[in-house]
């Protein structure tokens, strides 16, 4: 590698990682903001694109950002520096930052979001849950078997420890003893029927709506709800690894150190 790594170049290296063409239509990936020309000094990694990130990647001489979800969605008609999403994109320019989002084209790839949330978890002999033919053993989701077979309530205990989620929604019935199951890190509840018919006892996901979870109830199957930022900040270890790989020497590569999950838990018992 040259001596000097360019926004160009890093980004043929995600390319082959993660193909941005493996995205989902609707989404919105690779270089959100910047030049690709650009010198990159350091790059931050992080699963949001945030105010308090963009002041980490400042802090640490980074003026690159990766980040799984993007910064843009949809094309904008304005572009209103007193909003959230304009103050960031001013702060991007201003400070000659560039933001990359690797999202949907993450999830399905191998070794990207849900190889991580499987690994974390504990899963063997695993394979998509929803298949693609972009390569061998990608697609969306995960189903495997657990390395070691669990009770129910056990294994809550475990899937809390392993991702850091200190509350758990269950919706349906919680299987007494735990062996095959199936993850799709973010709000994947509508693949229940999928995880069931593949064989899983559970699926393993986030922002599970009320009803996929009277689905749940009357199907015989169950879905657990671990949260949006537990089910996929698992693969920012797994992206620094990659791109430090990558880089070597010659850029310096940090993940986040401050981006927690957005939402706490509150209960109230009576």
């Amino acid at each position: 590698m040259a001596e000097c790594l360019t926004v160009r170049e890093l980004l043929g290296f995600l390319d082959g990682y993660a193909p941005f063409s493996w995205a989902e239509s609707w989404d919105n990936v690779g270089l959100m903001v910047g030049d690709h020309s650009t010198a990159v000094s350091g790059i931050l990694i992080s699963l949001d694109p945030t105010l308090e990130v963009f002041d980490e990647a400042k802090a640490a001489g980074c003026n690159t950002i990766i980040s799984h979800h993007p910064l843009l969605f949809q094309p904008l008609k304005q572009i209103l520096t007193d909003t959230v999403q304009g103050s960031l994109l001013r702060r991007a320019l201003l400070d000659d930052v560039q933001i990359i989002a690797c999202h949907t084209n993450l999830d399905v790839a191998p070794d990207g979001v849900n190889d991580a949330l499987a690994a974390r978890i504990g899963l063997t002999a695993t394979g998509p849950l929803v298949a693609r033919d972009c390569a061998p053993n990608c697609g969306l989701g995960r189903i495997g078997v657990l390395e070691k077979g669990m009770g129910g309530p056990q294994f809550l205990h475990h899937l809390s420890a392993c991702l850091g989620q200190p509350d758990i929604m269950v919706a349906g019935v919680l299987p007494s003893q735990i062996d095959r199951l199936a993850v799709c890190g973010g709000s994947c509840g509508e693949f229940g029927p999928q995880a069931r018919d593949g064989g899983a006892q559970l699926l393993i996901t986030s922002e599970v709506k009320h009803s996929q979870a009277r689905w749940a109830e009357d199907a015989g199957f169950c879905l657990i709800d671990c949260g949006h930022y537990a089910t996929e900040n698992v693969v920012v270890p797994i992206l620094l690894e990659k791109i430090a790989a990558f880089c070597g020497d010659t850029v310096p590569v940090k993940a986040t150190q401050f981006q927690r999950r957005p939402l706490r838990s509150f209960a109230h018992y009576v």
